[in-house]
């Protein structure tokens, strides 16, 4: 198992469950801006729930944003943008979003269909990628987990890049994850709550537990 493993808590709706994943050691906090998502959050009520909270980073998601939408996003204090998007759209679209926030800023999470890869264009367009579960109708929280081996074959051809895994991750499958992937930055959320935006705290004490985190 890989150590100093990165972890973000995703789906957060609540300034508790928000600390309490800070306090458990989480680098990285997310909350869904996408109406869509069960677990959605207005933007205006992220500095309710996320301001304030020192340590972990915090991290915008959101589907197939404007620009727009991006820099109203880095006004309210997000320090990563996490977008979800179409794998066969508009390259120009993707490089947008990187020239409105920069590629360091950047996560990209394409929703890749079973048989396909990241695309090579999209590459050069930001430093981190996110592996989710492919949904025919879904953007992620799936619930469901991912193919393992395809995120370890993208970190070892891509080694200069940050792979998220995502997808179905829970206290009960998480070493088995990390053995498979070799995952080195998790991402979790339906697989520690008690209802959509509802984290449970004894299931995500358990989840990280299990992680040997990175400091």
């Amino acid at each position: 198992m890989a150590s100093g493993i990165r972890l973000k808590v995703c789906g957060l709706t609540t300034r508790a469950d928000a600390e309490f994943a800070a306090s458990l050691g989480a680098g990285y906090l997310g909350f869904i801006l996408h109406p869509a998502s069960p677990r959605y959050l207005p933007l205006a009520s992220f500095a309710a729930v996320g301001h304030g909270i020192s340590g972990p980073k915090k991290v915008a998601v959101s589907v197939e944003p404007t620009p727009g939408d991006l820099a109203a996003m880095g006004a309210a204090g997000f320090d990563y943008f996490q977008v979800h998007f179409r794998v066969d759209l508009p390259p120009v679209t993707v490089a947008s979003w990187a020239e409105t926030v920069g590629l360091e800023r950047l996560w990209l999470a394409p929703k890749l269909p079973p048989d396909r890869d990241v695309p090579a264009g999209l590459l050069p367009l930001a430093r981190t990628f996110l592996l989710d579960t492919f949904h025919p109708e879904k953007y992620g929280g799936t619930g469901l987990t991912g193919d393992w081996g395809k995120f370890s074959r993208h970190q070892q051809a891509h080694p200069e890049k940050n792979w998220i895994l995502s997808g179905g991750l829970s206290p009960e499958n998480i070493r088995d994850a990390l053995t498979a992937s070799e995952a080195r930055f998790v991402d979790v959320n339906s697989g520690v709550e008690s209802a959509p935006g509802r984290k449970d705290h004894a299931r995500l004490r358990a989840f990280v537990a299990a992680l040997p985190l990175a400091r």
